[in-house]
C-alpha cells in the first residue's frame, strides 16, 4: 500500500449517524441512518461537531402529537447522544437532521451541501 493510502486509511474516522423520530399523530417511530463513505466523513464531521452535544436536555413536547427527536453520532472513537423536543430542531440541529433524512431516503450517503 502506497504511503498516501497508508495515511487515508489511518485518518478514516468511521463516522454514523442515526436519527430517529418518535411522535406525531399515530406515535410512530420513524428512524434514518447515514455511514458516508471515507471521501465524505469531512463533511459529516463538521455537521456532527456544529451541534451543541452538552447542552441538551430532554424536554417533554409541547402539546399533542409533536415529534420528539433522537440523534446518534459515532466518529472514530467518540459517540454523541441528543434528545430533543421538535421545538428545539433548529440550527446545526436542523442541518444534521435534514442531512441525515436527505442521505437515508436517497439512493446512499450523498455528502450534504454546505
Amino acid at each position: 500500500m502506497p504511503a498516501d493510502e497508508s495515511r487515508a486509511a489511518r485518518a478514516r474516522t468511521d463516522v454514523r449517524i442515526t436519527v430517529v423520530r418518535t411522535g406525531g399523530f399515530a406515535g410512530l417511530a420513524r428512524r434514518w441512518s447515514v455511514a458516508p463513505p471515507p471521501q465524505e466523513e469531512p463533511v459529516w464531521a463538521d455537521l456532527i461537531e456544529a451541534c451543541p452535544w452538552g447542552h441538551t436536555a430532554p424536554a417533554p413536547p409541547s402539546g399533542a402529537d409533536r415529534f420528539c427527536w433522537e440523534v446518534a453520532a459515532v466518529r472514530g472513537g467518540e459517540e454523541h447522544h441528543a434528545e430533543l423536543a421538535d421545538q428545539d430542531v433548529d440550527g446545526p440541529w436542523r442541518a444534521l437532521i435534514d442531512a441525515v433524512r436527505s442521505a437515508a431516503d436517497g439512493s446512499g450517503a450523498a455528502a450534504p451541501e454546505q
